[in-house]
């Protein structure tokens, strides 16, 4: 049924000609004064039925983001601010392993910009968008604003989905469209959306217990309970202080994690997350925090702060008690600061009001202790007397806390494409780590405010050996293993010294040296991604070429080289029998301006290398769906008459269409 849908909506994409293109977003704009020089632009879609628009805020490494560009604005006009957006929504993408974020229905994209220059009288833009069903389309659209004359400045712009007002001169839509297959999202996507918080929930709530089991915290249980009951003249007025207590430092917390929402606001804090310097911050607070865990240094709040607090807390009453609240959090600041910073960091990255959810699971495990022993003052006795564990707690965490800054350094480098850390020395990194840390465990690495230690405890060894085992799981990984249970981790398996690992092991490696302007691609084949240089090569060595115009953003792309590239049948036709040429018509590079050109087939501009080779698919094969194979001879004639290309098929079938190509270059 998939497979006749596509072909399907392919047919009615190009049944007419030159390619009727999908449009399943159409567009209405208007343009509105707020001041003497500044003016409202705004983008309202109305989006097809169970099809999804992605928003500027999809992370990279996933679908393609909404993006604005403006076109001479040096010296004419400055943009204000981000462009700010209607509700989206977002779910978890699960072959891309980020969270997208998009529109359904409806969509408004409102950016405010400030003359500079009064005499210009438009405004153009170009709208680049994706949006996707069972497909996907990337679209550029232009549209010219015209700037209103003498018109009343609006008294309250407001952020509405339904605007259909249109104030400006809108042109005919550049046709820059490419139709990738991939599986929707818009029905998962508000169990994803609520998946993602419970995890975030939960991981918080995990962490909350941990600070509570560090030498800041579980020392001031018994401390504080005993307190309630002792100076309560009865024991339920001891209970009730010790619940408003424990409600005390939730709410504490969760003001925390409000404030955090909203002085960088919801989206902002989405769009940090996946910004290279504030990867690389995070990834120097990550280092400061584990090494204060370790017990290079301690972080501390001024004395004053809880010198001042610990005076309010004297008052008695319900403010009394919330200032007790606020003096534990800011005593036991040096183990639980570097938690709190970390689940706020990796709350960011959800945007939302994920930092306040966070903030409720870390604070609601902080605060239940309290509260329960309170009510049942026998279970102190219970309680494990307080010793060196404490400190092993906040050491193991110190450990944990330097394994996770890694991966916010990756991030900086898979967007820079520095290759600094790619995926070997990654994992290099975390079995260093993990193998100190099951080190440690078994007390065969002492640090600074460790107690002496004649013997380790049971439960100790069994949480060295889970380490150890941990770590040995990791080695495979720098010979090719997926590592499929931190595969959200490490970079993906194509960025990496050697694709295969560094004994190549599984499907074997393309070759050891690449030919001139090749690269290394999928399982280590050799791949050209430019036409003229694979051309050149194929002729060399007299093989047939294997066209592959694909995507960076391409699902079915990836799930194609992964499921049946790999396959050693098919493996060993593309390592060996054909010159593979990649073409990625979603390549954002600019082409010289000498090389820029207008379409003859669809009239668009041509300014990228995405478009040069989306125009050279739909020309050429008059198509645009990817994963799309074509096998060519040297005069780039198609080899397979019956069926001239192919898409996203199975192993037998990709493999007979290839033997029918060559069979048929060999005679």
């Amino acid at each position: 049924m998939r497979k006749l849908l596509f072909i399907l909506l392919a047919f009615l994409a190009f049944a007419k000609g030159n390619a009727q293109i999908l449009d399943p977003a159409k567009w209405t704009t208007k343009i509105e004064k707020k001041s003497e020089n500044t003016y409202l632009l705004t983008f309202n879609a109305v989006i097809e039925k169970d099809w999804h628009l992605y928003s500027q805020f999809t992370p990279d490494g996933g679908p393609l983001p909404l993006e604005i560009i403006f076109k001479d604005q040096k010296g004419n006009f400055t943009v204000v601010g981000k462009a700010k957006e209607s509700k989206t929504t977002t779910a978890f993408n699960d072959v891309f392993g980020v969270n997208e974020t998009f529109f359904h229905d409806k969509a408004q994209i409102q950016q405010e910009i400030k003359i500079t220059n009064p005499k210009i009288t438009k405004i153009e833009t170009d709208l680049n968008y994706q949006v996707c069903k069972e497909v996907c389309i990337n679209l550029e659209k232009k549209f010219t604003f015209a700037i209103p004359i003498n018109s009343k400045i609006a008294k309250e712009v407001a952020l509405k989905t339904d605007t259909t007002k249109v104030d400006a001169i809108v042109s005919k839509p550049a046709v820059k469209e490419t139709v990738i297959p991939v599986k929707s999202k818009v029905e998962a996507a508000k169990p994803a959306t609520q998946i993602g918080l419970w995890s975030i929930f939960f991981i918080a709530f995990l962490s909350g217990f941990a600070a509570l089991l560090t030498p800041c915290v579980f020392p001031m249980i018994p401390m504080t309970v005993s307190f309630f009951t002792k100076q309560s003249k009865t024991k339920a007025k001891g209970i009730r202080n010790a619940i408003i207590y424990g409600i005390s430092i939730i709410f504490i917390y969760v003001v925390l994690g409000f404030l955090v929402t909203w002085i960088f606001g919801a989206d902002a804090l989405n769009a940090l997350s996946t910004n290279v310097w504030f990867n690389i911050l995070f990834f120097v607070l990550l280092i400061v925090f584990a090494a204060s865990f370790l017990g290079a240094f301690e972080i501390m709040l001024p004395n004053s702060w809880a010198n001042k607090v610990d005076n309010q807390a004297d008052r008695g009453g319900i403010i009394g008690i919330l200032f007790m609240a606020l003096a534990l959090a800011i005593v036991s600041f040096s183990c639980t600061g570097p938690i709190v910073g970390t689940l706020l960091v990796d709350a960011a990255s959800k945007g939302g009001i994920a930092p306040i959810i966070g903030m409720f699971g870390f604070s609601l495990a902080l605060a239940l202790p309290f509260m329960l022993f309170a009510m049942f003052p026998g279970w102190l006795h219970s309680l494990p007397k307080s010793g060196g564990w404490l400190n092993t707690v906040k050491v193991v965490l110190g450990f944990l806390e330097l394994a996770l800054a890694f991966k916010f350094l990756s991030n900086a480098d898979l967007v820079l494409q520095l290759h600094l850390l790619e995926r070997e020395v990654f994992l290099a990194i975390w079995i260093a780590v993990f193998g100190a840390l099951a080190l440690y465990l078994f007390g065969k690495i002492t640090l600074p405010h460790d107690s002496p230690m004649t013997h380790i405890s049971v439960g100790r060894l069994l949480m060295g050996l889970l380490v150890l085992t941990f770590t040995i799981y990791l080695i495979p990984g720098l010979w090719g293993a997926p590592l499929k249970l931190i595969n959200a981790f490490p970079p993906p398996m194509e960025y990496s010294e050697s694709p295969m690992g560094f004994g190549g092991s599984g499907v074997k490696t393309a070759t050891a040296i690449l030919p001139e302007g090749a690269k290394s691609g999928p399982h280590g084949l050799v791949v050209f991604d430019d036409y003229e240089k694979g051309l050149a090569y194929a002729k060399t060595v007299h093989k047939p070429i294997m066209l592959d115009f694909t995507g960076y953003a391409c699902v079915n792309c990836r799930k194609m080289e992964n499921n049946v590239w790999s396959e050693m049948r098919v493996f060993s036709i593309l390592n060996n029998e054909v010159v593979l040429i990649s073409l990625y018509v979603d390549d954002k590079r600019e082409l010289p301006k000498k090389e820029h050109y207008i379409s003859k087939t669809t009239g668009a501009e041509i300014e990228t290398t995405g478009d040069k080779w989306t125009d050279f698919m739909i020309s050429k094969y008059k198509t645009n769906t990817q994963p799309l194979y074509v096998l060519t001879d040297l005069e780039g004639n198609s080899l397979n008459e019956a069926k001239p290309t192919i898409s996203y098929v199975g192993v037998d079938e990709y493999e007979s269409w290839l033997k029918t190509g060559i069979s048929n270059f060999k005679k």
